[in-house]
């Protein structure tokens, strides 16, 4: 399976990847609309809501995962076949991106993001849309040990909150109904993932990142945010650290805060 980030000058050398476009925007503005502003050329868009997530509800959260056949179909109109190597980018260093790209490789497939995504694009954006032919993807059903459900959030070694420290501590909430953390949360946002130049850290890095809270083995972490998207993000670059994959809480803060069970701040 190729890294979970490649660079612009490593996509220029293959000659059969499918580059997928997943911006997409917490205040409302449209993924779409941006992509129609300008894209990498030869880009496909993929909308987030309606394909890689199912329908938001207290009881599941903002973006629950969705059924194995919508997501398959999703990627079938992108053009994308069992086999298809996946590229996928925003303009927000990944971070919902990394939600297609983890989907993808949490069923073995060939996927990853492209490390400084859009802004690190250095020829020309293009405005024509690309329409492939339609892909064969196959549905397949999600692997029950990649993910962790409401009941058993708690009972992993390390629970990383990866949102930021704000919304961690409980000081603001912008979206979801309550203010705070999963009690025992640790938070590791993921822009400290990310250097200054919006790509990725490097391996050696971030994994000195993780190790500086105790984290040497992604198979002992579940991570969550507000919705289960930029989770994602944290992640893959453990596992661009070389630690192994961890597990995603995909009702993240949005479901939890919807209960009346504990919190933190």
């Amino acid at each position: 399976m190729i890294d979970p980030v490649v660079t612009v000058g490593w996509l220029a050398l293959q000659t059969d990847v499918r580059l997928v476009d997943v911006r997409w925007y917490l205040d409302g503005r449209s993924g779409a609309d941006a992509y129609a502003a300008g894209h990498v050329p030869g880009a496909v868009f993929l909308d987030l809501d309606e394909w890689l997530t199912a329908t938001p509800s207290p009881e599941e959260g903002r973006h629950p995962l969705p059924g194995p056949e919508r997501f398959a179909e999703g990627l079938r109109r992108a053009g994308i076949d069992d086999d298809t190597v996946v590229v996928a980018y925003d303009d927000a260093g990944g971070a919902t991106a990394a939600r297609l790209v983890w989907l993808l490789r949490v069923l073995g497939h060939d996927a990853a993001l492209l490390d400084g995504g859009l802004q690190a694009w250095p020829g020309d954006l293009s405005t024509e849309p690309s329409v492939p032919e339609p892909g064969n993807f196959s549905a397949q059903p999600w692997p029950a040990e990649a993910f962790v459900g409401i009941d058993d959030v708690t009972g992993a070694p390390f629970l990383v909150d990866v949102r930021a420290a704000e919304r961690y501590r409980g000081e603001t909430e912008p979206v979801d109904a309550r203010a705070g953390h999963v009690p025992g949360a640790i938070n590791l946002p993921t822009t400290g993932n990310l250097g200054e130049d919006g790509r990725f850290l490097s391996p050696d890095t971030l994994k000195t990142r993780y190790a500086g809270v105790g984290i040497h083995k992604a198979s002992e972490v579940v991570a969550y945010c507000g919705s289960g998207v930029n989770a994602c993000h944290a992640l893959l670059a453990m596992e661009h650290a070389g630690l192994g994959r961890g597990r995603l809480y995909p009702g993240s803060w949005s479901q939890w805060a919807a209960t009346d069970r504990p919190m933190e701040t």
